[in-house]
């Protein structure tokens, strides 16, 4: 049966169903019916709070095309997961359902990427950001005397391979990490990222902003305890500079940057000055 006719029916049996998808592939289901639903393999656990009422759309073409409201309440989806920014930028699919027939319904509402999560007294709050989101984006990007990529990424094209390993963390001290047998003097991690393999921050990537011989320092310390011996993959980092490009990647030609372009200063400069 279509959805035209399932819709048209006087009768009919309706559920939303959410989906999130966290950007280190965990995935969960929700729906607002009073019972468990399985659609296309994914489990949609039972949350009756859950209700249209919950979700406020705009009008407008705005970055903040929905507000999430009340949504994000289940075992699934914890306050230190919350906290430690787990569910940021999670993917997230509304679609509504029959429940006496799961699927053969699915009507997608919405879709879109969750923004920053945040709390509300004892609840959570989330803007959903949908297919809208991308006409705010600049048209062309800005100049600057530095690279606009980030290294690896599409507009790079460096291969990360060379630049990342995996090591042992040995505990931390606040934001620094310390790591088993050291540091190699040829590696640079400043500018890089840290990403935990195991214990209880896996999965949540953060910024280095300086390394040494015994470790590196993070942006912020790890949301959770460290225990000696957990697993982390280390990436070098980039500081954008065109010398950088050359030298240590010894990729020019993709250099998305302007080095030799005269700034706003050169319309300050007047004869003998």
């Amino acid at each position: 049966m279509s959805a035209a006719a399932i819709l048209g029916q006087d009768l009919s049996a309706l559920a939303f169903c959410w989906r999130l998808a966290r950007r280190d592939g965990v995935t969960i289901g929700l729906t607002s019916h009073d019972r468990d639903l399985t659609v296309g393999g994914v489990r949609y656990r039972a949350a009756p709070g859950l209700v249209p009422s919950a979700i406020r759309q705009g009008t407008e073409l705005e970055p903040e095309s929905m507000d999430v409201r009340g949504a994000l309440s289940s075992d699934a989806i914890t306050v230190r997961d919350l906290e430690a920014g787990r569910w940021d930028g999670a993917a997230v699919t509304l679609a509504l359902t029959e429940w006496t027939d799961p699927g053969a319904l699915w009507l997608v509402l919405a879709q879109g990427t969750l923004g920053a999560v945040e709390r509300e007294g004892a609840a959570f709050t989330a803007e959903l950001a949908g297919a809208a989101a991308v006409l705010n984006a600049p048209v062309a990007p800005e100049t600057t005397p530095d690279c606009r990529a980030t290294l690896g990424d599409r507009d790079c094209r460096v291969d990360l391979a060379k630049w990342r390993r995996v090591a042992v963390a040995s505990g931390a001290d606040d934001a620094v990490v310390g790591i088993t047998g050291g540091m190699g003097a040829e590696e640079y991690y400043a500018f890089g990222t840290l990403r935990w393999l195991g214990g209880a921050n896996v999965g949540i990537v953060q910024a280095i902003v300086a390394g040494d011989a015994d470790g590196v320092t993070l942006a912020d310390a790890p949301p959770f305890a460290v225990t000696p011996g957990t697993r982390v993959l280390l990436t070098q980092g980039c500081d954008r500079r065109l010398e950088s490009c050359v030298g240590r990647f010894a990729n020019a030609v993709n250099f998305r940057g302007e080095p030799w372009l005269p700034g706003n200063d050169l319309l300050t400069r007047y004869p003998g000055a």
